[in-house]
């Protein structure tokens, strides 16, 4: 899905460390309301994954239920 992502706003997450291997997410996107970006912050340039709104939440909820944790 390609997006027009003029005016998005990007954001590093705080708890990002100082390796530089984060990924940047854009909410809210002026031009693509109810779609959510996320990319790589040291290719900025390069691909962008897009979910909805609701698969975001999704990954959210699972992230702070422990799904992806390793075991």
């Amino acid at each position: 899905m390609s997006l027009d992502l003029t005016g998005a706003h990007w954001r590093k997450s705080t708890r990002s460390g100082g390796s530089g291997n984060c990924v940047e997410v854009a909410l809210e996107l002026p031009n693509a309301p109810g779609y959510v970006a996320v990319r790589h912050s040291q290719r900025p340039g390069a691909e962008v994954i897009v979910y909805t709104d609701a698969e975001w939440s999704a990954f959210l909820a699972g992230t702070r239920d422990g799904e992806f944790d390793k075991p």
